[in-house]
């Protein structure tokens, strides 16, 4: 059976940068995974895909020896278990915000007696080169959860979070953790509050030994959360890098201007 390269990387402290598939097409999917990213994760949380879909772009991310994840949409047992048949190395569960969703999510993705996950399929195990009854006996050791907090609730609970055996890392959302901060009357939290809060994460992750990471935009980004000892590092998407690129060139030949161009 194939092991997880990112599960070892994060076990020995080292960063892993990946990106995300916003479009699930196959064609750049096969494109991206042969990039050089450790990881591509395919957003089924906020893109309309179809289980076929699904399959076949994890499936395609494999075979290039690349590792694929999906962010599910919520944290539900069945929408877990359905990635992992799929056959995603791991899974990104959004908004975590207490010990008890923690331990459902990571229950959710472990088979018995570790956890609640049910047996069966036949697809899972292909994209691990091996038989499914291997499969069964060491998917637990090498599918990967890692639990996104996105609210001042999540932060506040972090520590107690993130010491829930079987959480493999962290993923904060900074655009949801942004929104959830808002005041009463809609005011968006300042630059120096949100880095606070997101400081907070990274200083849990810390006192709980457990990797932290983050979406980011630049390769400066990336390489700055690096520094700060940030592990699981989200760049961009298939989306923005296609956006943002066709903005540059567009711009370029004079027809845009700097305030005219999408980030994503």
């Amino acid at each position: 059976m194939k092991s997880n390269p990112i599960k070892k990387k994060l076990s020995r402290g080292q960063p892993t940068l990946g990106t995300w598939l916003s479009l699930g097409n196959l064609h750049a999917a096969r494109v991206l995974a042969r990039s050089g990213f450790d990881w591509i994760t395919l957003d089924i949380e906020h893109s309309p895909f179809d289980w076929r879909e699904i399959a076949s772009v994890v499936a395609s991310i494999a075979d290039a020896d690349c590792v694929p994840l999906l962010r599910v949409p919520d944290n539900s047992h069945t929408m877990i278990k359905w990635a992992l048949d799929a056959g995603a190395y791991g899974v990104i569960v959004p908004m975590i915000d207490t010990v008890e969703q923690a331990q459902a999510a990571i229950s959710a993705a472990k088979y018995p007696p570790r956890g609640t996950r049910s047996a069966g399929g036949g697809m899972h195990n292909l994209n691990f080169s091996c038989p499914t009854e291997e499969y069964y006996r060491r998917a637990n050791d090498e599918v990967v959860v890692i639990l996104q907090t996105e609210s001042p609730q999540g932060v506040a609970n972090a520590q107690q979070i993130y010491a829930v055996p079987g959480c493999d890392a962290v993923f904060i959302g900074p655009n949801d953790l942004r929104f959830q901060m808002r005041s009463p009357t809609g005011d968006f939290p300042t630059a120096e509050e949100h880095e606070q809060m997101i400081q907070r994460v990274v200083e849990a992750g810390r006192a709980t030994s457990t990797p932290v990471g983050i979406h980011v935009m630049t390769p400066e980004q990336a390489n700055a959360r690096i520094a700060e000892g940030m592990q699981f590092i989200a760049i961009s998407s298939d989306l923005g890098m296609l956006a943002n690129r066709a903005a540059e060139i567009v711009k370029t030949l004079g027809i845009q201007s700097d305030d005219d161009i999408a980030r994503y």
